[in-house]
């Protein structure tokens, strides 16, 4: 007697327009040893696989993902289906651990967002996300003019003197970096359709010589990303007080929700 199957949960990893799609079965996945497969819901098609209920069942899942070792496994190989679904075609990205009883509760649930997900794949079409962060470097504060090196004895007053320079220059030096991220930011959003400003990295990201000041996404359009390298490379030789880095393309993960950017431009 063949003993029955194991129940299993369909896991989404994003939802695409048209394309040819096929090749993504020869992807891993999760590596739940299924294939990754599309799954049609109506105009949408979304791209899943079946997991093992046991491994990722509620409390399964809440211990897997607090495994950091096991929460990098899962987002790496979630991310890696996405990238592969969005060079076929137009894809939305779907967040870890998108997870659904079976394909017709996966329908209906994609069914329900069916306005959102086709204009969020309206506007990322023949589009891809770039990154660019700027960062302003940090060390000892400049000298102070006219103001002698604590090397003798000093009055309180010079004391307070020195340390109200140093305050104030190392204020001055924040504003001017905060400045010229803003300058980044508007040379770049000129030529993107939408913007997204992020949550700056703090020092446990960045380490201690150097502060994140600009940490943004962009909307471009394909064939731009010549313009796009050019005026980074112009800024980085005018803006010599910050350092910036640029990465992608993505998948347009902060252009899938179907709202509107920071930058007040409907979807």
């Amino acid at each position: 007697m063949t003993p029955p199957e194991a129940p299993t949960l369909t896991y989404a990893f994003a939802v695409c327009r048209g394309g040819a799609l096929t090749a993504l079965a020869a992807l891993p996945g999760l590596g739940t040893g299924a294939p990754v497969r599309t799954l049609a819901a109506g105009p949408l098609t979304a791209v899943v696989q079946d997991v093992p209920a046991a491994g990722f069942g509620e409390e399964a899942l809440r211990r897997r993902l607090s495994d950091r070792d096991e929460l990098e496994r899962c987002a790496r190989a979630h991310h890696t289906v996405i990238t592969a679904a969005s060079a076929l075609a137009p894809t939305v990205p779907l967040p870890l651990a998108t997870l659904y009883l079976d394909d017709d509760r996966a329908r209906e649930a994609l069914g329900e967002r069916e306005t959102s997900l086709l204009t969020a794949l309206g506007r990322i079409t023949g589009r891809a996300e770039w990154g660019v962060k700027v960062y302003a470097p940090t060390g000892p504060p400049p000298p102070t003019p006219g103001v002698a090196p604590a090397n003798g004895p000093a009055s309180g007053r010079a004391y307070l003197d020195r340390v109200r320079t140093r305050q104030q220059s190392r204020e001055q030096h924040h504003t001017l970096t905060l400045r010229a991220a803003e300058r980044v930011h508007s040379a770049v959003r000129g030529l993107a359709v939408a913007a997204r400003r992020l949550r700056p990295h703090g020092v446990e990201v960045t380490g201690k010589h150097r502060t994140h000041v600009l940490n943004a996404a962009y909307l471009l359009d394909l064939g731009r990303e010549r313009e796009l390298r050019a005026a980074l490379a112009s800024l980085r030789r005018d803006e010599t007080d910050i350092q910036i880095e640029l990465s992608g393309p993505w998948a347009p993960y902060s252009f899938a929700d179907g709202g509107v950017t920071d930058e007040g431009t409907p979807s």
